[in-house]
């Protein structure tokens, strides 16, 4: 699906510093069994050259069990802010994910006076369907299948994907599906706590950091190099993140949040 709207809301964002630096000599154990929480709520303003182009909002809104396999429910929103001068973006993006934290089904929607979409339907290790189409006119444009001899991730449920493997040092080369293309997102986790600051909290927060590459345009319009800083503790939760995009650079971070009585974790020494 050509992003465009992801693409902007990057526009919106801004070549700012991630403020992180390495807690002294302290190693993440990886002690913590991460999960995934019903209900969990995150928004991120986009930042771009020192302008808030938009936000970025995640929910997990459901979990089921579905054919015996456990199912959660997610769903990212991208808008811009009203009133910006060359863009008006809108998107949504849902992706049903497994407990192994790989995709069932994914829709990206475009929100605009002509809404299109943008289907897969993740059939085990074998076969992706896809169903393009219109639906303000109801129209189908494509309605295909793509062979594969792996599971894959969609460009919502890496999101996930990557949060739940964070602490442990390792690189994992990620099979994806974007732009009905077959494409490779290379991740870097490290096991390192490194101190990130936002202006949400009037402290420093416990981090883990992930890096890596791609050599494709994913749902939030990036490509090439990025880096994200994840909560050190059960739900690594993104914090900050900053990312190569098709028009420079841009930073997301963490504004808002709803988890029970979660809060970023303090680093203590």
């Amino acid at each position: 699906m050509k992003i465009v709207l992801s693409i902007l809301v990057i526009i919106l964002l801004f070549n700012f510093p991630v403020h992180s630096r390495l807690a002294d000599s302290t190693i993440s154990l990886n002690s913590f069994k991460k999960h995934l929480e019903v209900g969990e709520d995150i928004t991120y303003v986009v930042k771009y050259a020192f302008l808030n182009l938009g936000e970025v909002r995640f929910k997990i809104t459901g979990k089921e069990i579905i054919n015996g396999i456990t199912v959660f429910r997610t769903v990212a929103y991208i808008d811009s802010y009203e009133g910006l001068p060359f863009v008006t973006l809108h998107q949504v993006y849902k992706s049903f994910i497994d407990s192994s934290y790989f995709p069932l089904s994914f829709l990206g929607t475009m929100l605009d006076d002509d809404t299109t979409y943008t289907e897969y339907s993740f059939l085990g290790d074998s076969v992706i369907n896809v169903v393009k189409g219109n639906s303000s006119t109801n129209q189908v444009f494509a309605d295909s299948s793509v062979y594969v001899n792996e599971r894959f991730q969609d460009g919502l449920s890496i999101l996930y994907f990557a949060r739940m493997n964070t602490g442990i040092d390792t690189t994992l080369f990620v099979p994806c599906l974007v732009n009905e293309e077959q494409e490779i997102a290379t991740l870097k986790f490290y096991s390192e706590k490194e101190v990130v600051e936002i202006n949400a909290v009037d402290y420093e927060i416990d981090c883990l950091k992930l890096d890596g590459s791609t050599d494709f345009v994913s749902v939030y319009g990036f490509t090439g190099g990025f880096e994200g800083w994840f909560s050190n503790d059960i739900y690594s939760i993104p914090i900050v993140a900053s990312m190569n995009v098709l028009i420079g650079h841009v930073t997301l971070e963490l504004i808002n949040w709803n988890l029970n009585d979660w809060n970023p974790p303090e680093y203590t020494d």
